[in-house]
């Protein structure tokens, strides 16, 4: 039959039948890791969630990934109606997620961020001896992606305005714990400014070099040395300041105290 036939009464016209892929069963999030990520509760009301996400957990499923925190948590909670993070935290990065229980809080967290009247304080280890008075790296980031199809970010004077506030907090043989307050809000914002100071935060990937990273892995680091330590925020409905934080995993603790220990001399 030719494209243009017309059909009359009486004509048969048979169909092949149609071939769908069935999509292959999501795993679902087991007991276990259920049970890590509601002990990693640091905070909850009617209004929203506070999580101190483990390293090595995205926030969310997708690129490979079944599930991510939000899945976990919507498992863990089939009661729940509503639940959806208010921001993110790369997967390698340990520390405070804020996850709202109401659509209004949702808008009203994501407003107070973009009001930059959230305060976040994240805590990175860093190759080198940083300088004590380089208290800032105001440079503008572009996202890009390598050939491999990779996204990563560098600073570029085509990028977007980026502001992170830098303080010493200790110093050890051939690396220094920071705390760095990103103003701005950037994929990958502190990373890459320690990098464009210098200083890149140990156990990083994509940005450290590979003597760097061959190096602190022989100290013992097996993660990206990068925690969202502390959040200071207006608490919704009631408006309440709070602030919380979140302590180290046991393997951003035990690179520290093998630091500590190697800065002072015993074996």
């Amino acid at each position: 039959m030719k494209p243009d036939t017309r059909l009359v009464t009486g004509d048969l016209v048979r169909i092949p039948p149609v071939i769908r892929k069935e999509k292959a069963p999501q795993a679902a999030p087991g007991s276990r890791v259920q049970g890590v990520v509601e002990a990693a509760v640091v905070f909850e009301n009617d209004q929203m969630l506070v999580v101190n996400k483990p390293s090595g957990i995205a926030v969310h499923g997708g690129s490979g990934l079944s599930f991510g925190l939000i899945e976990v948590l919507r498992s863990a909670r089939p009661e729940a109606r509503f639940l959806e993070l208010v921001h993110r935290l790369d997967r390698d990065t340990s520390g405070l997620v804020m996850i709202a229980k109401k659509r209004s809080s949702l808008r009203y967290l994501q407003d107070e961020l973009r009001q930059r009247r959230i305060r976040k304080q994240y805590h990175a280890l860093v190759t080198g001896d940083w300088p004590g008075k380089l208290g800032r790296v105001d440079e503008p980031l572009l996202r890009y992606e390598m050939p491999n199809g990779e996204r990563r970010v560098r600073v570029d004077e085509a990028g977007k305005p980026s502001l992170t506030m830098f303080r010493c907090l200790a110093r050890y043989k051939g690396y220094s714990l920071v705390e760095a307050s990103p103003v701005t809000g950037r994929t990958h914002q502190i990373r890459v400014h320690s990098v464009f100071a210098g200083h890149p935060i140990a156990g990083d990937d994509k940005y450290m070099d590979d003597v760097s990273l061959k190096a602190f892995r022989a100290v013992g680091g097996q993660r990206l040395m990068l925690h969202a330590r502390a959040l200071e925020l207006a608490l919704p409905v009631t408006g309440e300041s709070v602030r919380f934080e979140a302590p180290y995993d046991d393997v951003f603790s035990h690179v520290l105290n093998r630091l500590e220990v190697r800065a002072a001399g015993v074996n």
